[in-house]
């Protein structure tokens, strides 16, 4: 397991994380959030994330931050935003 320090976790957020136990994946959400922030402008968050799970691979596969991780890999799609009046009137 990867220490702080790690360029692909420089506060030792996913780190620290898979160290908490009981940690919940709404925790493990926020934690990705601050570490996703945190990244210096011009880091691919993508290789980052494939790097820190080839890190993590010896955690248990059922670690909420594994499939936080994993879920943060999934192609997103476009966004889908409706302003104005189509945002206020359901379908």
């Amino acid at each position: 397991m990867a220490k702080s320090g790690d360029p692909n976790d420089p506060k030792g957020l996913i780190y620290e994380s898979f160290r908490i136990d009981g940690i919940l994946p709404s925790e493990c959400r926020t934690i990705f959030l601050d570490w996703a922030l945190s990244m210096p402008v011009g880091v691919n968050t993508s290789t980052a994330v494939t790097a820190l799970l080839d890190t993590y691979v010896d955690q248990p596969p059922d670690h909420p931050m594994k499939k936080t991780l994993k879920d943060a890999l999934k192609a997103s799609g476009p966004a889908k935003r409706r302003g104005g009046r189509a945002a206020r009137v359901a379908d």
